[in-house]
């Protein structure tokens, strides 16, 4: 089996819904994303995939829809004011954790067409979150 990384870096902001923490406040984020691809075969080049196509795709649909930008769940009451107000919000059916932004990332490489086998978030340099299918 073959692997291969690729490391995104893009600025974030969120809070958390029901979160009894500071992270139920709007706070922002300066993450990394790792995207892992795999295969069995490399293509013609010898390879499972050339880092830019990847790190194109990615940071092409990163910088349209995540980075700098506030990441918020649909219901935050907060949405209508900051769309009034002319701020650039995405609107996740989940709350925006680590997790789920790992898993959403995960399934735009997968849409590409990509053998993408898991993403991890590096939401600070000490704290990670990954999503895979097994």
């Amino acid at each position: 089996m073959f692997t291969i990384s690729k490391k995104i870096h893009f600025c974030y902001g969120h809070r958390l819904l029901n979160h009894q923490g500071k992270c139920r406040h709007l706070h922002g984020h300066n993450a990394s994303a790792v995207i892992r691809l795999e295969s069995v075969q490399l293509d013609r080049l010898g390879m499972v995939c050339d880092f830019a196509d990847i790190g194109d795709y990615v940071k092409t649909w990163i910088d349209q829809e995540l980075d700098h930008n506030m990441l918020l769940h649909r219901d935050d009451p907060l949405l209508p004011t900051l769309t009034q107000a002319g701020e650039r919000v995405y609107i996740m059916q989940e709350n925006p954790t680590a997790e789920n932004i790992a898993k959403l990332i995960f399934d735009q490489v997968a849409a590409g067409g990509f053998p993408v086998v898991e993403v991890t978030l590096y939401e600070t340099e000490s704290a990670l979150a990954s999503y895979r299918r097994d």
